[in-house]
C-alpha cells in the first residue's frame, strides 16, 4: 500500500514539475524587453521579444514571426509595426530577423524564381530563407519558449510577400499569416501574370489568412500591376487562398469601420477562413490593426 502511494506522489510530482521545467529552459531575454539572441547554428542572430508578464512568461507562448520589408532589418520593423505592445497586451512572443540577402543598409528576402526589389532573381548561392525561418521555429521550439501549435507568422510589403510564400511551404509548422501590404499566393503566373500560378503555391494544410493593405498603395496595389514580384490583385490572391482553403460560402463584404471593409471568405476546411483588410487613404506601410490581426491569428492552432 506504502509503495503504491509512493509511486502516485511520483507521477502527479510528475506530471506537476515537467511542464514547468520545460519551460524554465526557456533562458531567452527578460519578459517586456527586445533581445538579440543566436539560433542554432545558423550565424544569423535574430531580435525576440518576450511579453512583459509574470507567471505566463515561464510557460510556452505563441510565437508571431515578423518580417520586415525589403531593405530593411527586423529591428526597424518591430519598431514600425508596434507589436511588442502588442505582445505585452496579449502574451506572445515576437521573433523578429533579418532576411539573408544584404540590399542597400538593410536585407531582402529569398522568395524563390521572384525577383528582388533590385530586379535581380535568388540563385542557388543565396541565402536559404525558408530552411533559416524553419530553424528560427525549431530552435524556439526545442528551448521551451514557444508552442509548437500556436506559431504564426505576418511581415510587410516585402515581409508580406515572404508571409506568403512561408504560408505556401511551410504549413506543417505554421498555423496562420497575416501579410500586411503584400498578400500573395505564390508567383505570378509566366503565361497570364494577372493570375497566380496555382503550380507555384500548394500548401500541404489548409491556411488561414487575414491581409491587411490600402486602396492608395502605389508600391504593391491591391488592383495589380506594379514591379515583376506583383502584377496580379490582392482580390486574386484572397479567391487563390480560398480555392487552396476550400471555402465554400460566396464571400462578403462588411464596413468594420468609418474608413476599413472586409472581405471574407468563409465554410472553409478547418475553419481556414481568408480575409482581405482595406483601409481607405492609405498607402505603402504598416497598414494593420495589431489588436484585429491578433484576435484572427489567435484562433487558430496547428494539428500536431
Amino acid at each position: 500500500m506504502h509503495k503504491l502511494l509512493i509511486a502516485l506522489c511520483a507521477l502527479v510530482l510528475t506530471s506537476v514539475t515537467a511542464p514547468f521545467a520545460l519551460a524554465q529552459s526557456c533562458r531567452l531575454g527578460t519578459p517586456g524587453q527586445s533581445v538579440e539572441v543566436a539560433i542554432a547554428d545558423t550565424g544569423r542572430p535574430m531580435l525576440m521579444h518576450r511579453p512583459a508578464l509574470s507567471d505566463e512568461a515561464r510557460t510556452p507562448l505563441p510565437l508571431v514571426v515578423l518580417l520586415h520589408g525589403s531593405g530593411s532589418t527586423g529591428k526597424a520593423m518591430l519598431a514600425e509595426s508596434g507589436l511588442a505592445r502588442t505582445a505585452d497586451a496579449h502574451g506572445f512572443i515576437v521573433a523578429a530577423p533579418d532576411a539573408g540577402i544584404p540590399a542597400g543598409k538593410g536585407f531582402v528576402w529569398n522568395i524563390p524564381g521572384v525577383p528582388t526589389i533590385t530586379g535581380k532573381v535568388p540563385g542557388p548561392k543565396d541565402a536559404d530563407d525558408v530552411a533559416y525561418l524553419r530553424n528560427v521555429i525549431s530552435d524556439l521550439v526545442a528551448k521551451g519558449c514557444v508552442d509548437p501549435t500556436r506559431v504564426y507568422v505576418t511581415g510587410m510589403s516585402g515581409g508580406g510577400r515572404m508571409t506568403s510564400w512561408l504560408g505556401c511551404v511551410l504549413a506543417d509548422r505554421i498555423a496562420a499569416i497575416a501579410p500586411v501590404v503584400g498578400l500573395r499566393a505564390g508567383n505570378p503566373w509566366k503565361k497570364d501574370p494577372a493570375r497566380p500560378d496555382p503550380a507555384s503555391c500548394t500548401p500541404s494544410k489548409p491556411m488561414p489568412v487575414i491581409a491587411f493593405a490600402g486602396d492608395k498603395d502605389t508600391v504593391n496595389p491591391i488592383t495589380g500591376g506594379g514591379a515583376g514580384y506583383w502584377h496580379y490583385s490582392m482580390h486574386a490572391a484572397e479567391q487563390r487562398w480560398a480555392q487552396l482553403n476550400h471555402c465554400t460560402h460566396p464571400p462578403t463584404t462588411r464596413w468594420v469601420s468609418a474608413t476599413t471593409y472586409e472581405e471574407r471568405y468563409t465554410g472553409c476546411r478547418d475553419d481556414s477562413d481568408v480575409v482581405g483588410r482595406i483601409m481607405i487613404g492609405k498607402g505603402h506601410g504598416w497598414d494593420a490593426d495589431n489588436d484585429a490581426m491578433w484576435a484572427f491569428l489567435s484562433r487558430y492552432r496547428r494539428a500536431s
